[in-house]
């Protein structure tokens, strides 16, 4: 994972240290391991979509197309060898990371929902506190009833 992560700092636009940067992903891959515990998602795309939704914004705040261009990046270091998945999981991955900031609320696949709920946690960052109304899994409303008692 090392690797990957270097791979994705070389090419990143942004400050690594900003709001949608590496302690951001890592709060995304926390939260995405905790509700795994619960729904049973698969860890490793939860892992890999921590550091691959944001990897290819081109500002902080208003940024269509990233989740696309993010999932096109992933496709690109699967090729060159930076990770591997089956093409199932990698097509649960690349689905993960391009629709991540459409406001969807449910999809078919765990592993999705518990990816799209990892990144919605985490908006406390932006002075947002996360609305159980739209998270997807109950794990992931759970933690949000949770922040919004503290």
């Amino acid at each position: 994972m090392n690797t990957l992560i270097e791979r994705i700092k070389d090419q990143y636009q942004l400050d690594w240290h900003g709001t949608h940067g590496i302690h951001h992903w890592r709060r995304v891959e926390a939260n995405g391991l905790k509700i795994a515990r619960s729904t049973g998602a698969n860890t490793k795309i939860v892992s890999l979509f921590a550091y691959l939704h944001d990897s290819r914004r081109l500002n902080e705040w208003t940024d269509e197309g990233h989740g696309a261009r993010g999932a096109q990046f992933a496709a690109l270091l699967r090729g060159m060898g930076y990770f591997s998945l089956s093409d199932r999981d990698f097509d649960c991955l690349h689905y993960a990371i391009q629709t991540h900031s459409d406001g969807l609320i449910s999809d078919s696949d765990i592993t999705v929902m518990t990816c799209w709920d990892a990144d919605r946690l985490d908006l406390t960052r932006v002075g947002i506190t996360p609305d159980p109304r739209y998270l997807c899994t109950g794990e992931g409303r759970n933690l949000a009833r949770e922040a919004r008692q503290l």
